[in-house]
């Protein structure tokens, strides 16, 4: 264990195992909100958010990008890198994103155990003070898939900064790796993302829709919500534009344009991700994300009636199974509508009936539902 410690800890010296520049992909750039700068009042208004961001607002939205924390977690996080070498034969390689940055990533290779999910390859993208070392890799370990983990840049042995543009740069490169170095298809990969994850989950999903599936669990629609929940009222424009301008976590907007299977994982007692409190259920902005996706592609079935029948479902947090079913969409009525969309929901959705961050048992992590045409 010593030796393994050891070698991991001269992690900053080892070479680059990858570059994006081995593989020609321009990386989408992130869409950034631009404001009409007209008076003094406005000028204050970039500058303070400027200086919000650089200053206490990354570290809030990231504060495991903070070195007293990670100093703090040293200990637990040599021990879990050590667990995945010895235990998972995990493999360790750093990666260079487009913008210098350092990955730090483990892979552990299920393929040659035999068994149906081990080809599947489970990219796992962890929380706001979550590391690979003790993050959300181990529930798709407990179920035999395989599995890459990565650092946000900042953590770990990643460098940068978390901003969004980095963050995607990193998440590009990580799909890059497995797909080119690893040697999986788009086709056999699932993207499973743990909170503010999410982010870079549903721009995976976004940019590259052949991957199989995406499954985000404790994620929500819209970071602005949650940040306008945290701040005084009063501060509401000058959060909404440095949240517009530099922290434009658009989950829901990004999840939106993947066509492909989708579960989200809602936590019935969320304390993090609800804008009033886990005690009221509707604040969770995990039902926003539902509710936008399925709007999104089913115009169609989510008329109001249908709209209020799934915040109904919502509102009462409980989990109901359903059979297969078939619909005549040609001619349908409103009872049929809501029917169909209450089918939906509870096909997209999940609950899971504890707080934000208690580690998702592998019962609960399972391929999402896919629509046969």
């Amino acid at each position: 264990m010593r030796s393994v410690r050891f070698l991991l800890n001269l992690y900053k010296h080892w070479p680059v195992d990858f570059s994006w520049k081995e593989v020609s992909s321009p990386v989408v750039q992130m869409h950034r909100f631009r404001s009409e700068v007209t008076s003094i009042g406005s000028h204050m208004c970039v500058l303070c958010s400027y200086l919000i961001v650089h200053s206490f607002g990354r570290r809030m939205l990231y504060p495991g990008s903070v070195g007293l924390l990670q100093k703090a977690m040293r200990p637990m996080l040599q021990q879990g890198q050590a667990r995945l070498v010895e235990e998972y034969d995990g493999q360790r390689n750093k990666l260079v994103a487009c913008d210098g940055n350092e990955i730090d990533t483990m892979f552990v290779d299920r393929r040659k155990d035999g068994g149906r999910a081990g080809k599947t390859l489970v990219i796992c993208c962890e929380g706001n003070a979550g590391f690979y070392e003790v993050g959300c890799m181990n529930t798709p370990l407990e179920g035999g898939y395989s599995v890459l983990g990565w650092n946000h840049p900042g953590f770990g042995g990643s460098t940068g900064v978390p901003f969004p543009q980095n963050e995607a740069n990193a998440m590009d490169v990580v799909i890059q790796f497995a797909v080119h170095k690893l040697g999986f298809q788009l086709s056999d990969i699932i993207v499973y993302a743990w909170s503010i994850g999410g982010f870079t989950a549903s721009w995976a999903a976004m940019s590259y829709p052949e991957i199989r599936a995406l499954v985000l669990d404790a994620s929500f629609d819209d970071l602005l919500p949650l940040a306008l929940k945290v701040m005084p009222e009063s501060w509401r424009p000058l959060v909404t534009h440095t949240v517009r301008q530099y922290m434009n976590l658009n989950n829901a907007e990004q999840l939106c344009k993947y066509q492909g299977p989708v579960l989200l994982i809602r936590r019935t007692k969320d304390e993090i991700i609800t804008t009033t409190g886990p005690e009221n259920i509707m604040s969770n902005r995990g039902n926003d994300l539902l509710l936008k996706l399925l709007q999104y592609r089913y115009p169609k079935v989510m008329t109001e009636d249908a709209l209020r029948a799934v915040r109904q479902w919502l509102a009462a947090g409980t989990q109901i199974e359903e059979g297969v079913q078939t619909f005549d969409c040609e001619d349908m009525t409103l009872e049929g509508r809501r029917q169909l969309a209450l089918f939906l929901a509870r096909k997209y959705m999940r609950n899971f009936d504890t707080t934000h961050c208690t580690p998702l048992p592998i019962s609960e992590f399972r391929p999402p539902w896919k629509l046969e045409h």
